[in-house]
């Protein structure tokens, strides 16, 4: 297979910051041209997507490297492979996720260099807006959707039929992905949302139900939609919505908690949880078994070739572009809670 060197390339530029802290920390600065070694790909960049674990790490929570460039997520063309790559050519539409994981150097930047297992290609009527907004959301709720006892472990067409979804946070990114893997998987979603303007985004990916929690009583909402109790709860907020999961979660279901929001501490009355013999899965991918990992990707790029996970507006998630030379403020919006995805803007397609 093709091999080709830099050419007339030997420089980017990227994102970098050599010490943790806020958003200021941040600089774009000139670098050589990374060159794939065996086993590897180099991309470059259209977009990148930030996601809130890109402020988090670069705020103090993880570090360990001396210059870090951050970003898992981001979609681009291939423009060299290294030696024993046969999944990939020069040319090909590609995503990527986990791209900083482990790794110095991630997605905000015009070139990565990135094992060739972390990048997917990314079918022709798929954007590259699209390709950076699925990575971590989109294998975060593939994640949350196949940890139903007794469900499945792979997603498709019919794989969640006769199950009904419960996704906490419905205009969420995750929420989003969570909203339309799992319509894709054939389940009723229920999604709960705290303004009109959510709800509108959630009905825009595809729920069947949404409830206003500000509005109504949501465990009397949820169990008017599903009175044996709701399969799954996807949920981000677990301090807040622990009380509420507890009462709308049928016996033997499952709440898959992947975030934090709300606060650190989960506590809750253990008699309720043994009662219905509930399971609850906590997600986070940087320690997911690569098995599951690979399965995630796998069927998130079935779902993209089916045309079954959509960006923007009218998908219910509203897209906010930043040049590469604004991503402090890319991850300030992120942290300040921007509804939708919050995308860099690295080169022309």
């Amino acid at each position: 297979m093709e091999r080709p060197r830099a050419g007339l390339l030997t420089g980017m530029r990227a994102v970098v910051y050599t010490e943790t802290g806020p958003s200021s920390v941040l600089r774009v600065v000139d670098r050589d041209l990374p060159e794939p070694g065996p086993g590897e790909v180099r991309v470059r960049l259209v977009r990148a997507g930030v996601n809130p674990t890109d402020w988090k790490f670069r705020a103090g929570m993880m570090s360990g490297h001396d210059e870090v460039t951050p970003g898992q997520d981001g979609a681009g063309v291939v423009d060299a492979v290294g030696e024993g790559v046969v999944d990939h050519a020069v040319g090909d539409r590609v995503w990527l996720v986990l791209a900083q994981h482990g790794r110095r150097y991630g997605t905000a930047a015009e070139h990565t260099v990135q094992p060739a297992d972390r990048v997917t290609r990314l079918p022709g009527a798929a954007s590259y807006d699209l390709g950076a907004s699925v990575g971590v959301p989109a294998v975060t709720a593939h994640r949350a959707l196949t940890t139903i006892e007794g469900g499945p472990a792979r997603l498709g067409p019919g794989a969640l039929e006769g199950r009904t979804v419960l996704v906490a946070g419905g205009a969420g990114a995750v929420g989003n992905a969570a909203i339309q893997l799992a319509r894709w998987a054939g389940a009723t979603v229920v999604a709960t949302v705290s303004s009109d303007e959510k709800a509108a985004l959630a009905r825009a990916a595809g729920a069947d139900h949404v409830v206003n929690y500000r509005e109504e009583d949501a465990a009397e909402a949820v169990l008017a939609i599903a009175p044996d109790g709701v399969d799954l709860a996807v949920e981000v907020a677990p301090a807040q919505n622990v009380g509420l999961d507890l009462e709308v979660v049928r016996v033997h279901g499952t709440v898959a908690v992947y975030a934090n929001n709300g606060g650190d501490e989960l506590t809750m009355p253990l008699r309720a949880a043994f009662g219905k013999n509930l399971r609850f899965q906590f997600i986070i991918l940087y320690t997911l078994h690569e098995q599951l990992r690979r399965a995630a990707v796998e069927d998130v790029a079935a779902a993209l070739e089916a045309g079954a996970l959509r960006v923007g507006e009218d998908a219910g998630v509203p897209l906010h572009h930043y040049p590469l030379e604004e991503t402090a403020a890319a991850h300030d919006a992120v942290e300040g809670g921007a509804v939708g995805k919050v995308l860099l803007d690295i080169a022309d397609a």
